[in-house]
């Protein structure tokens, strides 16, 4: 039943985002104030699920919605390894390097080694965050609320948390990371810190509390997609808020109204965040004041941001890569990919930029 549940909610999400919206503004034309290089492009497959692009030590592990699942040379394009599991996905790709991790619409979680399946395990509910690879150990949220813990050698299930949840669950990936030695999960608008051995909970804050008349309103899921400096924490609760907290106590340092299903990104000084309508708005990191807010892009469907350096890059679903300045949201530069349109949050290996296309076409750029 929670299955049906949140692919109902996965339904009326790309409602909002239908033909139905405003018709966006044109954009302006494109005056490159910044260099940007295409350097290479490679193709996994269709991507319609909420794929993560994870990458370590100079390698970018990707897949399809078919179960193609790659790790790719940051600097080249080049197939490290590529396997077909031949079994939609549903969630990835998580990866400590070694390891990669994913997990098929079936359930199953599918851990493989330099591109080998090494084992499988069912999982009880729909599965749409990626799994996190960290400390030998595999971890898994489900969309019942359920956190498990595996160890990556072997498989053998190490620990199992489960948090009780309203009947309708958000159909999207949810907070799943390590900071430090503490496990860090969003259940509902509430983050809990886990010590990642024996799945004891450390912490637990709440970041924003439900509300509304209904189900829908009243959903109010920590979303993926965060922005860490050093302990400090800054992540999304859909539709509600952003809120920055210090992982290493649980202790909520500043939160703030806001209206979006994106994650986050930032630095040591800033906080960025693309909202519903297609805005994208700034927050100071220290106090969670408002710096700016951008209008450029209203009515676009925009995927979460990269703030990088003195930029940053966020993607739409026309196509097109922006280029900003992080200190005021001014142009630097625009590329375009192509026209199924962008889904998934840039990354960076270095100084590469890796973004992937709805279709699968795996686009990386270098900035100048």
């Amino acid at each position: 039943m929670r299955n049906l549940f949140a692919l109902l909610l996965v339904a009326v999400l790309a409602a909002c985002a239908g033909t139905d919206r405003p018709k966006p503004a044109e954009l302006a034309p494109n005056v490159p104030l910044m260099g940007v290089r295409s350097v290479w492009n490679a193709s996994i497959g269709a991507v319609d699920f909420p794929l993560e692009v994870r990458v370590v030590d100079g390698r970018a592990f990707v897949a399809g919605a078919q179960g193609v699942v790659a790790a790719l040379d940051a600097q080249t394009g080049a197939d490290v390894w590529r396997t077909a599991l031949d079994a939609p996905l549903s969630a990835g790709v998580g990866s400590d390097g070694r390891y990669a991790a994913v997990v098929t619409r079936a359930n199953e979680l599918v851990v493989l080694d330099a591109g080998k399946v090494v084992w499988r395990q069912k999982l009880k509910a729909l599965t749409l965050t990626a799994p996190l690879v960290a400390g030998g150990r595999v971890f898994t949220l489900s969309t019942d609320r359920s956190v498990l813990a595996f160890d990556a050698a072997s498989g053998q299930r190490l620990w199992q948390q489960q948090r009780p949840g309203e009947a309708l669950v958000l159909g999207q990936a949810g907070l799943l990371t390590a900071v430090g030695d503490t496990l860090v999960v969003g259940f509902g608008g509430k983050v809990t810190g886990f010590n990642p051995l024996n799945g004891n909970a450390r912490w637990e804050t709440a970041v924003v509390s439900a509300r509304g008349t209904n189900e829908v309103e009243r959903l109010v899921d920590v979303v993926a997609g965060f922005s860490r400096d050093g302990s400090q924490l800054c992540v999304r609760s859909f539709q509600y808020a952003v809120a920055c907290l210090d992982a290493s106590s649980g202790r909520t340092l500043w939160s703030k109204p806001a209206n979006g299903a994106t994650g986050l990104s930032g630095d040591a000084s800033v906080v960025v965040g693309t909202e519903g309508d297609g805005r994208l708005s700034a927050w100071n990191r220290k106090d969670g004041e408002k710096l700016w807010t951008l209008e450029r892009y209203r009515f676009r469907v925009l995927t979460a941001p990269l703030v990088a350096g003195r930029s940053l890059m966020v993607g739409d679903d026309a196509g097109n890569l922006h280029f900003l300045n992080k200190e005021d949201g001014a142009p630097l530069n625009r590329v375009m990919t192509d026209d199924s349109g962008l889904a998934v949050a840039p990354a960076l290996s270095g100084k590469t930029l890796i973004v992937v296309s709805r279709k699968g076409a795996v686009y990386a750029f270098r900035p100048e």
